[in-house]
């Protein structure tokens, strides 16, 4: 067994392999950034050295800073988690170059399934089902539309090295093609350095399946069945599960065999996951499940694996990379029960899913029943410049149902303030008819959406757990308050939430029944995952009398202005674009909220800015010249 390891990256990744590291006897080596200084996972390292300032860039995706830190620590080898450097093949070759083990597929698999067109034309080779769509060298504007009109709409536009969602679009018309185009390959040249894309049918009725593969290096290829990872946003997956719900024996075998095909073809060792796309029109048959792409390291989702199998996919990757034979036979790699895995994210799921950042005053994750993988504790600060996951939850139980309860009701007891989370989303999503009959595909979300949000009103004993605490606080003997001769005793709370004023009587002696973080003036409950916050409302009084805020465009998130569209003096239609913003992997188009002229402009391209700051102001009236 190698004897230290350094880990190339940060959060509940380099936590989750510090763990394992740490019951393995392997010395586990941290590298962090300036804005993770205080993270967990570097407390929780044997060492741990600092590499640069926030920017991913300038710290974690900088090969030359990790290397000098593992030189210095005396690592033996570097693990890359996943993301950053992860399936950058000149790092892994820098890394064995250096005279060091990579925890990892060797640079020629990288490579061989590094772009998603040259990794479709070599699995068409080798006699693996591939979607259909254009591969082509040809990337001029004009020869990428004549192949979409040959295709067919809708179809996909996807950055032939991405991931994560970045550099992909659909497209329904041939009208829409150019700008959606320009959108993708402007992304894939910020993401990864390479604007070429590809196009793809789209597939009516998706399911996303895909197989976890191990590879050694004695010429031992496994798989560890199936997951499904069709329930996305935005091309971000958010539940996953494994083994996929109505998949076959005959499915089942097809699919997992074309997986350990396709890894035999690139000599493949260490962990890898083999993604197909599957058109579940009817149902999860074997001749519509196609090839899309191959991840060359360790998946987020990895965990729902581990939990149906009983095995430790980090122990399996250090044990390979120690040169070590896979610690099982395909013939002994079972699978029992139903795992599931819900992502929890820093984001408000009803402004679009934009991220949520800010220090985590109050944070209580679930622990009994579940898995909690999580990147951060009470105290710790979600930023701007990384992925704003918080923590992934997994449940595992004899079925599927059981399962979905679970963990439906860990997220459902998720605290969290004030940074907003989707914990009340994912315990929806999980309870969602659909959902438990597994009427699932890569449009759920968008579909039923209005149902997975819920009501934001705070139901009554919402309202009568925040007077409960509003009374709690005062220095009045609560007892006396609200005290009326020839009238029932009862308390009385005036409280204000999001602008509405709730009249709030509570019997006296009635009992808290749900948490709350009294936070200053603010009294946050938490209820089905929800954190609502109350004032008292005659703070609120003269403050909220002024209305909408008309004509003023605010960044919805912190991040970078990509590009500005408008200068003073405009005149602009309601919808108008006015500027394009980016933060967390994310692109977003702020349009006019009214028809107006351009008042005020605050920002530039190139300008960072804060959640909630004025981006320009839109005197409202008339634009027409005539």
């Amino acid at each position: 067994m190698i004897p230290s390891l350094l880990i190339a990256n940060r959060g509940e990744i380099a936590r989750r392999i510090i763990r394992t590291a740490r019951r393995l006897g392997v010395r586990a080596i941290a590298v962090y950034s300036e804005a993770d200084a205080a993270a967990p996972f570097v407390a929780e390292a044997d060492e741990a050295y600092e590499i640069g300032p926030a920017p991913a860039r300038e710290s974690y995706l900088s090969a030359e800073k990790i290397l000098a830190a593992a030189q210095r620590a005396g690592a033996a080898a570097i693990h890359p988690g996943y993301g950053f450097l992860s399936e950058n093949a000149a790092f892994a070759q820098a890394v064995l170059d250096a005279g060091l083990v990579w925890v990892g597929p060797k640079p020629a698999s990288i490579r061989a399934m590094g772009l998603k067109d040259a990794a479709k034309a070599l699995m068409q080779k080798a006699g693996v089902p591939v979607t259909p769509g254009y591969l082509g060298e040809d990337q001029s504007p004009g020869r990428l539309l004549a192949e979409a009109q040959r295709i067919g709409f809708p179809l996909l536009i996807k950055a032939v090295a991405g991931g994560g969602g970045n550099g992909m679009r659909r497209v329904d018309s041939a009208e829409e093609f150019p700008a959606a185009l320009a959108a993708c390959q402007r992304e894939a040249a910020a993401a990864f350095g390479d604007d070429k894309v590809l196009l793809e049918i789209y597939v009516s009725r998706p399911r996303h399946i895909e197989v976890q593969v191990f590879g050694d290096a004695h010429g031992n290829v496994v798989h560890l069945f199936e997951r499904d990872c069709s329930l996305q946003r935005r091309h971000q997956k958010v539940i996953e599960e494994a083994p996929a719900p109505g998949m076959g024996a005959q499915a089942r075998a097809a699919v997992c065999a074309a997986a350990v095909q396709a890894a035999r073809a690139v000599d493949y060792e260490g962990a890898g996951t083999i993604e197909f796309i599957a058109d579940a029109s009817e149902g999860l048959r074997a001749d519509r499940i196609w090839f899309m792409e191959m991840n060359t390291r360790l998946q987020v989702e990895h965990p729902v694996t581990e939990a149906v199998t009983g095995q430790d996919l980090v122990e399996w990757q250090l044990r390979v990379a120690s040169g070590e034979a896979l610690p099982l036979r395909q013939e002994e790699i079972r699978f029992s029960g139903h795992a599931i895995e819900a992502r929890l994210y820093a984001e408000n799921p009803e402004t679009g899913f934009l991220p949520s950042t800010g220090v985590l005053e109050h944070l209580v994750l679930p622990e009994a029943g579940v898995r909690v993988d999580s990147a951060v504790e009470p105290g710790s600060e979600v930023t701007a410049y990384y992925d704003p996951m918080i923590a992934k939850i997994i449940a595992h139980a004899p079925s599927r149902e059981a399962a979905a309860q679970t963990l439906a009701l860990a997220c459902a007891g998720v605290q969290v303030w004030p940074v907003k989370t989707n914990a009340a989303f994912l315990a929806r999503t999980l309870r969602q008819e659909e959902f438990l009959q597994a009427r699932l595909d890569t449009g759920f979300i968008a579909t039923h959406l209005p149902a997975l949000l819920g009501p934001a009103a705070p139901e009554p004993k919402v309202l009568q757990a925040a007077a409960l605490a509003r009374i709690a606080t005062l220095n009045a003997p609560p007892g006396l308050r609200g005290f009326r001769l020839n009238a029932p005793p009862h308390i009385e709370a005036r409280l204000q939430y999001e602008g509405e004023t709730h009249e709030v009587i509570v019997p006296r002696g009635a009992a808290p029944s749900l948490p709350v973080h009294v936070a200053g003036e603010e009294i946050v409950v938490f209820a089905h995952g929800r954190a609502y916050s109350f004032r008292e409302a005659a703070a609120f009084d003269d403050a909220q009398s002024g209305g909408e805020s008309g004509g003023l465009v605010l960044s919805p998130m912190p991040g970078h202005v990509l590009s500005v569209a408008v200068a003073l003096g405009d005149k602009v239609r309601k919808g108008a674009p006015l500027a394009v913003m980016e933060a967390m992997k994310m692109e977003m188009t702020l349009t006019a909220p009214c028809d107006g002229v351009v008042a005020e402009l605050n920002v530039s391209p190139g300008a960072r800015v804060a959640e909630g700051v004025v981006l320009l102001r839109l005197d409202p009236g008339e634009t027409s010249n005539g």
